[in-house]
């Protein structure tokens, strides 16, 4: 009997290991394998890659910048550094027309001016002098012009000679000429009404840059007192290699990147017909209307020139570019938020990188701090799993 229940209880814990045995082939006849990349390993980035929703408040928060691609590839541009200088006529160095005490500084470092507006005014002999000098010109012109009067006069009545009329007519031009002068002198070293100083003021309009008048300080002619920028007359200065300086023409189109991120249109006003003897390199000028930049500031500058060579490549920062799970891909933008996109990657040049596969024109991805999405699809995957 108890021989018949061994048997019996050896029977069930076969047939129950022989059905967890199937069931766990058939759970893997059923299950559905990851996708496979090359090499065997599953694909990081695939179609069912969830979305990332991102509020455009957000995206904004988060300084993600994001731009359209066109097509061009590195061949098709010319990429140089450049720096945004004043215009000519857009800046103006203000100095002081006489030595002298500053007595009045009028106007604070990033004041608004406004053109023909006094800066300061400053205490001066000299100035005191050059207003002497018209006062005398001018009474002696006085003088000269009765004399002449009174000539003319005695000459139609016949009582002087022709020739103390024609000395009186000399003196007369004479003393008119030097009141010309001093008048313009006087003007020149904007000499003040009371002819104590000169008054320093703005040939042009805009806002103070720089400002070293100091308060009962003494300053000659050649003293730097204030500096003053028009913002919107500027112009980048970009220097283009030997080769590439024959590419470029009067015309093309550039665009200005910053570094916070920016692109500014703009166009090629010049280009220098020789080279630069220490940075053998030509400088291009580039016009530009916005006023989102500042004489001083460092810029990117991407030069297309119109008769480069056709490309159908897509060119983008090379932070713009992640590598996920170890595959290339951009962001793109997409209504309610961002697609990791996969893409194939061509030449890297500058801080630029060519994608040759994976985007199409008009499409818009994230170009900076796109860093920031890697991490959020990072996130996203730890949650689902």
């Amino acid at each position: 009997m108890k021989q018949d229940r061994r048997r019996l209880f050896a029977g069930v814990a076969l047939a129950v290991a022989l059905a967890g045995a199937a069931g766990f082939g058939l759970a893997r006849c059923t299950t559905r394998s990851p996708p496979q990349a090359d090499g065997g390993k599953p694909a990081a980035v695939t179609s069912a890659t969830p979305a990332l929703a991102m509020t455009a408040d957000t995206i904004t928060a988060a300084r993600i910048v994001v731009q359209p691609v066109s097509a061009g590839g590195l061949a098709t541009e010319i990429l140089s550094q450049g720096s945004v200088v004043a215009a000519p006529g857009g800046e103006a160095v203000l100095t002081a027309r006489a030595s002298g005490t500053v007595t009045r500084v009028l106007k604070r470092l990033g004041d608004t001016v406004r053109r023909g507006e006094a800066l300061a005014v400053v205490e001066s002999r000299d100035a005191a002098q050059i207003a002497a000098d018209r006062a005398v010109a001018a009474a002696r012109d006085t003088l000269a012009r009765r004399n002449l009067t009174r000539e003319r006069s005695l000459y139609e009545q016949r009582v002087s000679p022709r020739v103390d009329l024609e000395r009186a007519e000399a003196e007369a031009a004479a003393t008119a000429a030097e009141t010309r002068r001093a008048q313009v002198a006087a003007g020149a070293a904007n000499v003040t009404t009371d002819g104590r100083g000169v008054m320093v003021t703005s040939p042009i309009a805009g806002r103070i840059t720089a400002m070293q008048a100091r308060l009962g300080a003494f300053v000659q002619p050649e003293n730097e007192l204030f500096r003053v920028a028009d913002p919107g007359l500027i112009q980048v200065e970009s220097a283009v290699g030997t080769l590439d300086a024959p590419r470029v023409a009067i015309g093309d189109r550039a665009v200005i990147d910053t570094a916070d991120g920016k692109t500014i249109e703009a166009r090629v006003r010049a280009v220098t017909p020789t080279l630069d003897a220490e940075t053998r390199s030509a400088t291009a000028v580039l016009e530009v209307t916005s006023t989102a930049l500042q004489p001083g500031q460092a810029v990117r500058v991407r030069i297309f020139p119109r008769n480069a060579a056709v490309s159908t490549g897509f060119v983008l920062p090379e932070e713009a570019v992640q590598s996920v799970g170890g595959h290339d891909v951009v962001f793109v933008r997409t209504p309610t938020g961002f697609e990791a996109r996969p893409v194939t990657i061509g030449q890297r040049s500058a801080g630029r990188v060519e994608v040759i596969a994976g985007l199409t024109a008009g499409q818009s991805v994230a170009v900076s701090n796109a860093f920031l999405l890697k991490a959020e699809l990072g996130k996203t995957a730890g949650e689902e799993d």
